[in-house]
């Protein structure tokens, strides 16, 4: 404890909060994720900056929210300049690392236009969002060409499992009836063994990674921040043995949904839910054969990262790591008639975050359980303070979760935003969207969820009195309701009109930028009286006075 502490930051990917039996799951155990809550602070109101992979990231890599760095989607290169929390913990002498996936899309032309070569240090690390790439695998490649296969597939063929494409032949396929292959991504073999041993899976292997990477580096002085971040539970929605029929359809809970939510006229939220992925997680023999493989990816999760918290406390590694546990986004799995995310119920926009901090400050919120409205953009902070960083609040957005951590005062949030971009989206042709109109932004105040929908009426949830969030006040006369809306309509413009793009203005450089009378600059002054009254200093004491000497 002489040092900063180190961070080991993990995860998951499409996990949804209620999915984890200390988030109230009735039939999904996960003991190995309880006993890190037990021993640090599970926050309960933790939304993401946006219901999507690449931006949620972006957002949590760079502590900002989408409307300042600009990737409001999945591909969109993070823009090159754009300071992440890898660059924050480098400049302090710390390491930021990753084994796992980012979503990250390097900005090459941003690289070329500066001169940047991509595969210097300064490149590197740019190209991986400021991280070091001990291992970078972001999966998702049905039939990716050779060259663009992770470190994962090469250990597939390693260990034997070769073919053409051994993450989506083995990692992520398994075998019908018949003895075929059969591809995870058809939601029909979600209940298949996918066709690979557990230990081989890709969750275990990252896993390992994690460790390998922590091994090498209890040799070295400087404080160090991992992030492991697991492909799973994102579909496919397929995982290996014993893991894939350990739940069944008496172990999937029923749909969060309404009729009447469902026969909205209200453009948009229709459009959402008679999108493909919506149409076939509304059937309900869908959901019922999916979930179970999804809590088995959950289940196997859980596994694996109780077999690294104990090899953590073998290594003495834990005495002085925090843990942070998160997911990007999370999951509709036919709730409200969806299905995968990208909008804003608390199904698809609220994520667990649980963070054990292993220092004596933080004794006496061990166990808790807090209900502070906390975003995702509010890790970068937490981390740097931890880890020594110096705060900059002209460059990061979110706000530090240690007094929240200590028990102590110093932290408080109104609002939590979320964006999304759905120019791509079945939505936006179905509608005739152009790309610059085709957005949705959300605020939310702990109980009044409103989102703004350009072009058409707003949404509005009540989640006082409706929880469920199946009933829309958008358009309501109520005056209840009218007030709300005006309140939430000028809360989120507002936020909108704060600085937010202003990161090379530092406290320093703003106490430098006094009145013009302080720095010489004459401009509006009728006479030397004029600018003593102002300066408080004689005139000729900026202006030399008398005739100028040769």
């Amino acid at each position: 404890m002489t040092k900063p502490p180190n961070v080991l930051w993990i995860m998951a990917d499409q996990l949804r909060f209620d999915y984890l039996s200390c988030y109230g799951h009735p039939h999904l155990h996960t003991p190995n994720i309880d006993a890190l809550a037990a021993r640090g602070v599970k926050f309960t109101n933790t939304y993401v900056q946006s219901p999507v992979c690449g931006p949620s990231r972006m957002s949590a890599y760079t502590g900002r929210y989408v409307r300042s760095h600009g990737s409001t989607w999945n591909g969109m290169p993070l823009r090159v300049g754009d300071p992440t929390l890898g660059d924050h913990l480098h400049s302090a002498g710390a390491r930021a690392v990753l084994v796992g996936k980012t979503h990250m899309v390097a900005d090459r032309a941003g690289m070329d236009r500066l001169g940047i070569d991509p595969a210097s240090a300064v490149g590197l690390r740019i190209a991986q969002c400021g991280f070091e790439a001990f291992e970078r695998d972001d999966g998702l490649h049905p039939s990716s060409p050779r060259q663009n296969w992770s470190a994962y597939d090469d250990y597939l063929v390693v260990q034997g499992f070769k073919s053409d494409n051994p993450w989506e032949h083995f990692a992520n396929s398994g075998y019908d009836k018949d003895g075929n292959l059969a591809s995870g991504w058809l939601l029909e073999n979600s209940r298949l063994p996918a066709n690979i041993p557990e230990e081989h899976s890709e969750t275990a292997y990252m896993t390992n990674r994690a460790m390998d990477f922590m091994q090498c580096a209890m040799e070295d002085e400087a404080p160090w921040l991992c992030h492991l971040s697991y492909i799973k539970p994102h579909w496919p929605y397929i995982v290996p043995a014993p893991y894939h029929d350990m739940y069944g359809p008496e172990h999937v809970i029923d749909p969060v949904r309404s009729q009447p939510e469902r026969d909205t006229d209200h453009p948009l939220h229709a459009a959402y839910m008679n999108a493909r992925v919506a149409r076939t997680f509304a059937r309900d023999e869908v959901r019922q054969h999916v979930i179970p493989a999804y809590m088995g990816l959950i289940k196997q999760l859980d596994d694996n990262l109780g077999r690294l918290f104990r090899w953590m406390d073998e290594k003495g590694l834990s005495e002085n790591t925090i843990i942070a546990f998160t997911s990007d986004h999370g999951d509709y799995m036919g709730d409200h008639w969806l299905g995968d995310k990208d909008f804003y119920h608390d199904c698809a926009a609220k994520v667990p975050l649980i963070i054990a901090d292993p220092r004596p400050e933080a004794d006496r919120t061990r166990g808790t359980e807090m209900a502070a409205l906390t975003e995702m953009i509010d890790l970068a902070p937490t981390f740097m303070t931890a880890m020594g960083c110096p705060p900059k609040p002209h460059v990061v957005e979110g706000r530090d979760l240690t007094p929240l951590l200590h028990k102590r005062e110093g932290f408080y949030r109104r609002y939590a935003i979320s964006e999304h971009d759905y120019s791509s989206f079945e939505m936006a042709g179905a509608l005739g969207i152009p790309q610059q109109d085709a957005f949705t932004k959300m605020i939310f105040d702990g109980r009044w969820k409103y989102i703004h929908c350009e072009g058409f009426d707003p949404i509005l949830f009540d989640l006082e009195t409706d929880p469920d969030e199946v009933v829309d006040h958008g358009r309501s006369d109520s005056p209840e309701h009218i007030a709300v809306r005006a309140r939430m309509k000028d809360a989120l413009s507002a936020w909108a009109l704060r600085h937010h793009t202003r990161v090379t203005a530092t406290p320093e450089v703003l106490a430098s930028q006094t009145t013009a009378t302080d720095t010489g600059i004459l401009i509006g002054f009728w006479d030397a009286d004029d600018y003593e009254a102002a300066a408080g200093k004689p005139f000729s004491s900026l202006v030399p006075v008398g005739r100028p000497t040769a």
